[in-house]
């Protein structure tokens, strides 16, 4: 199999194929092909279907094989950036965000890998359910924007924004680190996931500091009864206690300008001399 990567924002990469060689993808990724390229769909089996299905990968995938003569077949991106070349083999095994393969030989393996820190799974999202490529041959990845290649050296680290990673080799070990912020009593350390954020915390760390008659809380930080934090502390409770008004900010844009005007919050801009 030879391979070309054309195009702009939305490449494809164009597959020569001898007589008998196969290339496999997940539905909807062949943009096109010649007419004697025959397609098979598989699912893999109910056990592999479930685990597709649980790692963000679609449960069927579609087989093609040339007959009869050389063939090609092209396959796109979804979405604008770039088509990586991957060269899989025996110790040479590559890590992946959920949904980035593209396509492969069939000697590649497409399986489910599990991240194996927890804190991956728990503040993350991504980077704790991922796509391991082991086996033999060359597969192709969808890169969502632009790529940045780095080669870490033993016990080197690299700090990156877990939404930025689109993958690693076998012996890269990935983690998610808290963002330094508001400190959390209730989970332990720092969080910076807003809605791990307790009234507690609030008290602790606001209490006889605030300059403004008025806080606002994201509605994230409260439970389904919109107005109990995870501690059990009511927003009533804690505007008895900080000797504030508290108003409850929703999340989405347009809403929360409203609320900061209605709140009697204003947010100046300062401008340049």
């Amino acid at each position: 199999m030879q391979y070309e990567i054309k195009g702009g924002a939305f490449p494809v990469v164009i597959c020569q194929l001898n007589d008998g060689e196969q290339m496999i993808t997940e539905k909807g990724s062949m943009v096109w092909m010649s007419p004697n390229m025959e397609m098979k769909t598989s699912g893999g089996g109910v056990g592999k279907m479930f685990s597709k299905a649980f790692s963000g990968e679609s449960i069927f995938q579609n087989i093609y094989t040339a007959r009869g003569g050389n063939a090609l077949i092209a396959f796109g991106s979804s979405f604008p950036g770039q088509i990586l070349a991957l060269e899989i083999g025996p110790g040479n095994e590559i890590i992946l965000q959920k949904a980035a393969f593209l396509a492969s030989e069939p000697g590649v393996q497409l399986s489910t890998h599990f991240n194996k820190k927890l804190g991956a799974g728990l503040f993350g999202g991504e980077g704790f359910i991922m796509q391991k490529l082991s086996g033999r041959g060359m597969a192709f990845a969808e890169v969502d924007g632009e790529l940045v290649e780095y080669t870490l050296g033993p016990g080197q680290q690299m700090i990156v924004d877990t939404g930025n990673v689109l993958g690693f080799e076998r012996t890269v070990a990935i983690d998610i680190q808290q963002v330094k912020g508001l400190k959390n009593k209730f989970f332990g350390g720092n969080v910076g996931v807003a809605g791990l954020v307790t009234a507690t915390d609030i008290i602790a760390q606001c209490e006889g500091r605030l300059t403004s008659g008025t806080l606002g809380v994201p509605a994230v930080m409260l439970r389904e009864e919109k107005d109990t934090f995870l501690d059990d502390i009511t927003t009533d409770q804690l505007a008895q206690r900080l000797g504030v008004k508290v108003e409850v900010l929703p999340t989405s844009g347009g809403d929360e300008a409203r609320a900061l005007l209605r709140s009697g919050l204003h947010i100046a801009r300062r401008r340049r001399a």
